[in-house]
Formats: structure tokens, C-alpha cells, sequence
């Protein structure tokens, strides 16, 4: 598996042959302007939640790639209203299994609404899972920390967790080396820092203190690619 890093909290992974891409947030983001928007595939495009950061290209995607959109049932609703059909509705702690793997759909402590001010749903995060071996990747979306993270390490064996680190709107990066704890992942890829003022981050404190507490910390650069 490989996994791109887009800016923000976007990522595209290669999956069992399909390409995902999590929560499209590319062209507004200035520090994303290597990536050539027009270029990207998709098989599946996974959504965490409404807001405009992590949904602004969305609908274009859709179109540009075909790809199944998988999202709360509201986001899906959202999306039928904006001319996107080719959905696929969860929620809260339903899995499905899907042609490059299974996709749970977990909680993440955090708001959501829609870039027309409408309700949102319930944010959330994805654990993707190859059945046979029960090894997984935890994509937690937009989240503060929180206990029941735990089920996951419970219930997958996670190779990898994809945490925000950014602060202020979500959790840190000391609760994000907690929340590895929680899931029994010694390995992090950091998302949602830097983009904003709010949310920047001093990479060296993060990735020492991850060391400190025996993990290792990936803070990726936009455009590079990650094997796991």
C-alpha cells in the first residue's frame, strides 16, 4: 500500500489495486499548489465530515474521477442535491466491505456542517481493514482526543494511525501520541497542521516528543509518498 500526502487532511491511498482519496481540500490550500488537481484519480473518495476543509473539492472530484463517495448519510443527502449519485451511505460504527477492503466508520469527537451552513451529520473517522489478517489503518479524521479510541486497538491490529496534530480545532500532538496509545499503533502520519495560522506546528518538538514516548512520528511533505 502507498499513501500520498495531498496537504491538509487529504491523502490518497492505493489500496488492493483502487485509489482512495480521504476528505479533497487541494485547491484552496496554498500550501498544496504542486498538486495538479485535474491529474488526480480516484476509485473511492472516503469523508470525514462537512466542513469546507475537508469537502471544498469534493463535488468536482466526484466528477472528474467517477468515484464512490462514502460518507454519513447527510453528506450523502448533500451530495444527491449537488448532482452526485454515485454515493454510498454509512454511519456511526457500520462497516461494509468493499472490492479493495472493509471500511468501518467510526466516531471522532469534533463538529461538522456543510459548506451551505446545513447540518453536517456526526464527524467521523475510517478504519480500513484487509479481513483476512485483521490488520488496519486508522484514519481518524478531524477529532479530539477521547477514551473509547480503544475499541479500535481492540478490535484491529492498526499498522498505521493518520492523526491531526494541528491543535486548537482538534487534538494535539501530545494527545495524538495518547491516542496511539489507545489504538496499539506505534506508527503515525500526521495530518491537519500548518495549513493555518491556528493550526502550526514546530515539527521537531512533535517528532521528538513522539520518540520520547518510543513512536515514531511521520510529518509528511505535501506531494511525497509513504509505503506501508
Amino acid at each position: 500500500m502507498q499513501l500520498t500526502y495531498l496537504g491538509h487532511s487529504c491523502f490518497q491511498l492505493e489500496m488492493s489495486g483502487k485509489l482512495i482519496i480521504f476528505d479533497p481540500f487541494i485547491r484552496g490550500n496554498e500550501l498544496a499548489s504542486s498538486i495538479n488537481f485535474s491529474s488526480l484519480k480516484a476509485d473511492y473518495i472516503l469523508v470525514s465530515h462537512g466542513h469546507d476543509d475537508h469537502t471544498a473539492d469534493l463535488v468536482d472530484l466526484a466528477k472528474q474521477t467517477g468515484a464512490t463517495v462514502v460518507a454519513n448519510w447527510e453528506i450523502h443527502a448533500w451530495l444527491q442535491k449537488q448532482g452526485i449519485t454515485k454515493t454510498h451511505p454509512m454511519n456511526i460504527g457500520g462497516k461494509w466491505a468493499f472490492d479493495f477492503g472493509t471500511v468501518q466508520m467510526v466516531f471522532a469527537a469534533h463538529s461538522s456542517s456543510l459548506p451551505d451552513g446545513t447540518y453536517g451529520g456526526t464527524a467521523a473517522g475510517f478504519v480500513l481493514s484487509n479481513e483476512a489478517n485483521n490488520e488496519a489503518i486508522y484514519y481518524a479524521g478531524d477529532t479530539a482526543l477521547y477514551n473509547d479510541m480503544s475499541y479500535v486497538g481492540e478490535q484491529y491490529r492498526v499498522n498505521l494511525a493518520v492523526l491531526p496534530i494541528g491543535d486548537n480545532f482538534t487534538m494535539g500532538y501530545v494527545d495524538a501520541n495518547r491516542a496511539a496509545d489507545l489504538v496499539g499503533c506505534e506508527k503515525v502520519v500526521a495530518m491537519h497542521f500548518d495549513t493555518f495560522g491556528f493550526i502550526k506546528v514546530d515539527h521537531e518538538k512533535a517528532i521528538n516528543y513522539f520518540e520520547n514516548h518510543e513512536k515514531t512520528l511521520i510529518i509528511p511533505a505535501i506531494g511525497s509518498t509513504i509505503t506501508i
